[in-house]
């Protein structure tokens, strides 16, 4: 059933490439911590930099788990489902980093995301993944579902606001500079968008 790959290429990149969904999953060291999982999407916003990296945006949201997980121990997993043909898991088991806003390497990992505008989302980062364990699983219990588009609700929301006043929306949510247990989150305030 199932297979652990090697890298992703072939037939495994061509079905991540192709769904619009995915989940990232990160827990804090603590045995009694929350264990975060998220869906991610918008079209574009995820890219494969190579066979055993991937990379996603980070938007504007009332949390910041991921970025305090990541920053005290950089576990994650992510995860794609087959929800139209055939039945399919695939997960990526790794070691992230959260990329801000005033790193040096940022413009160069934006500009690997050419098909999608960040700057109506409320950009906070850049989440960088390195694949430890790649594999799939059957999937024969996950729903047949259709994917229509996505909801242009995010960028409506976010593209109003400036990186003054960006900062002072996180500021005034009680998980993003500090994680739900504590852990140090997203650095506010937010340096100068590079978009």
């Amino acid at each position: 059933m199932g297979k652990t790959y090697e890298r992703i290429d072939g037939r495994l990149r061509t079905f991540i490439e192709a769904q619009p969904l995915f989940f990232t999953a990160t827990a804090p060291l603590s045995a009694d911590g929350t264990v975060n999982l998220s869906p991610k999407g918008l079209k574009g916003s995820f890219v494969i930099l190579d066979e055993l990296t991937v990379a996603y945006l980070d938007f504007a949201g009332s949390n910041a788990e991921t970025i305090a997980h990541l920053r005290e121990n950089g576990r994650i997993t992510l995860m794609w489902c087959a929800f139209q043909g055939p039945p399919n898991i695939v997960r990526v088991h790794g070691t992230g980093e959260a990329v801000l806003r005033d790193d040096p390497r940022f413009a160069g990992l934006l500009a690997r995301f050419p098909d999608i505008d960040p700057a109506p989302h409320g950009l906070r980062a850049i989440i960088v993944v390195r694949a430890e364990r790649i594999r799939d699983s059957c999937g024969y219990s996950v729903p047949f579902m259709a994917y229509e588009e996505d909801r242009d609700l995010h960028g409506r929301r976010f593209a109003r606001e400036d990186d003054d006043s960006l900062s002072a929306y996180f500021a005034s949510k009680e998980h993003i500079a500090t994680s739900l247990d504590g852990l140090p989150g997203l650095p506010l305030p937010l340096p100068p968008s590079a978009v």
